[in-house]
């Protein structure tokens, strides 16, 4: 393998597979809610990479059910709880804590993995988060997408990268491992500026990196720019190239936990490269790149 694949790191590290179940614990986010906007990110939609984000069921109902579906389906015994859906941080400690407790009932989750924005932690929540690790280990999922501030305005992101460094640092002092969301082929940036951004987040001593292609989903401002072809997608081709790019500067120790990412097919606009049934194919045309070049993550590190 050339990479640092988020798979075998389980494997290697639990000793046998394990699976993440994507969990929506009724968060919501304050790009939605009129804190800071009522429309969001110009691609959210998060029905589109979770079922549960429409649904109904509790929290206990989603888990228990994942798992035992799981098991059965995958033949796999090991879980991670991933809060997913929206901002998993965005609310009071004291119900963060509730939240976050339902995972310690059930001895097949090894891990707890939570989605945020670097602008809805503090101290008080980070504390809550690392005292999770003396139990099970703990993954904070940071969704930066730039480090451009004007590529971070252009996508109502609502927050700048500054945050984002003030929450690393934060973040860093505790034993909570740290993931990063970075996106590929955002409106006006070009192939450089997203490897300034892996380069920057390369420099920070992260722990695990998720790499995501710029796709058009229904129901969002950017499918509105799509249809008034006010942007333009990302060839599979280009971005096969940027990641083994992206790849090669990151430091070998960095987990991938994402290649592409994938919508299905109710959902997705364009481009069609990242439907669901896709996404083994570009891996597999992103391993090819890399075998034909000869290089490796962190080959251009010297």
């Amino acid at each position: 393998m050339r990479y640092n694949n988020f798979s075998s790191f389980l494997k290697n590290k639990y000793g046998e597979k394990v699976w993440k179940i994507s969990l929506h614990a009724g968060f919501s986010c304050p790009n939605l809610d009129g804190t800071l906007s009522d429309t969001g990110c110009i691609y959210c939609n998060n029905q589109a990479f979770n079922i549960q984000a429409g649904g109904s069921q509790s929290l206990d109902e989603q888990i228990r059910g994942s798992i035992q579906r799981l098991k059965k389906t995958r033949k796999v015994n090991k879980f991670i709880a991933y809060f997913q859906t929206f901002t998993n941080t965005y609310a009071p400690v004291e119900t963060l804590k509730k939240t976050y407790d339902t995972v310690l009932q059930y001895p097949e989750i090894v891990a707890l993995s939570i989605g945020t924005r670097p602008d809805c932690v503090d101290k008080d929540k980070l504390e809550l988060i690392e005292s999770y690790s003396g139990t099970i280990d703990v993954w904070l999922e940071y969704g930066l997408q730039s480090i451009h501030n004007h590529t971070l305005k252009k996508i109502n992101r609502g927050h700048i990268y500054q945050n984002f460094l003030e929450a690393i640092r934060l973040t860093r002092e505790r034993n909570i491992s740290i993931c990063v969301h970075v996106i590929a082929g955002l409106p006006g940036e070009n192939r450089n500026d997203f490897l300034h951004t892996v380069q920057a987040v390369a420099e920070l001593g992260i722990n695990g990196i998720k790499f995501h292609p710029l796709h058009v989903l229904k129901d969002t401002i950017l499918e509105k720019m799509y249809d008034q072809d006010k942007i333009t997608l990302w060839s599979a081709e280009d971005y096969v190239e940027v990641i083994c790019d992206a790849l090669e500067i990151l430091p070998e120790s960095v987990v991938i936990q994402r290649l592409t990412a994938d919508a299905d097919k109710p959902f997705l606009v364009a481009p069609e490269w990242c439907s669901k049934h896709k996404k083994m194919e570009v891996i597999r045309l992103i391993d090819k790149k890399l075998e034909d070049r000869k290089t490796r993550q962190g080959y251009g590190r010297g």
